[in-house]
């Protein structure tokens, strides 16, 4: 795994190519991110870089995390993550993380918490179709039967019933580069990706 870098949405619009067609895409405000720790195989059993993103207040920090920045110098930063790499040696503590690092064309994999829908039926959530409409039909919208009568005599675990949609962590892999603002640390991504506009991402 490459190291990434943490961002917030900043929304979708779309841009015409030379041929006038046009494309979705999404503005990712990316960085600068800190290196905050080195993680070697040796200490810690596995290669991984620390990166710390969003400078925030010391008062609204924890005071674990405040004395893990403070240790090595580093200012109150809000959001920390890890991404495994093969090799640490070209990597230093506070060392900065932009866009620089990517190039127009590269796909990218970027993860982030979908948009929370609340309790949903299965016809939204799975994709149930419906029961008839008419003919006296009482079974609209109802998920139908949810499993078999004496034998086994009980719901299979995993079975496609109503509940909480959205509001969990979703990747989407292959979305590429259009175009990188390096003045204004921006990501031009062709296509959607998860969450509403100022929801974090991890871009790698």
């Amino acid at each position: 795994m490459t190291i990434g870098i943490l961002g917030t949405k900043v929304g979708m619009t779309q841009i015409f190519d030379e041929f006038g067609f046009a494309i979705p895409v999404t503005v990712i405000k990316a960085g600068p991110c800190l290196v905050t720790q080195i993680k070697k195989d040796e200490k810690e059993g596995y290669n991984a870089i620390q990166v710390g993103y969003a400078e925030s207040s010391p008062p609204k920090m924890t005071k674990p995390r405040l004395g893990h920045l403070t240790k090595s110098n580093l200012p109150a930063l809000k959001h920390l993550k890890e991404y495994k790499v093969d090799s640490t040696d070209s990597f230093t503590v506070a060392q900065k993380i932009t866009v620089d690092s990517f190039e127009v064309g590269q796909t990218v994999k970027i993860s982030g918490i979908s948009i929370g829908k609340g309790f949903a039926g299965t016809v939204k959530r799975h994709n149930f179709t419906r029961g008839p409409m008419t003919h006296g039909s009482k079974n609209h919208r109802e998920p139908g039967s949810i499993g078999q009568g004496s034998t086994p005599a009980k719901v299979h675990k995993g079975k496609k019933m109503a509940g909480r949609l959205g509001g969990k962590k979703t990747t989407i892999k292959n979305l590429e580069v259009i175009y990188i603002n390096s003045k204004d640390n921006l990501l031009v991504i062709k296509g959607s990706v998860p969450g509403k506009s100022g929801n974090l991402l991890s871009i790698s």
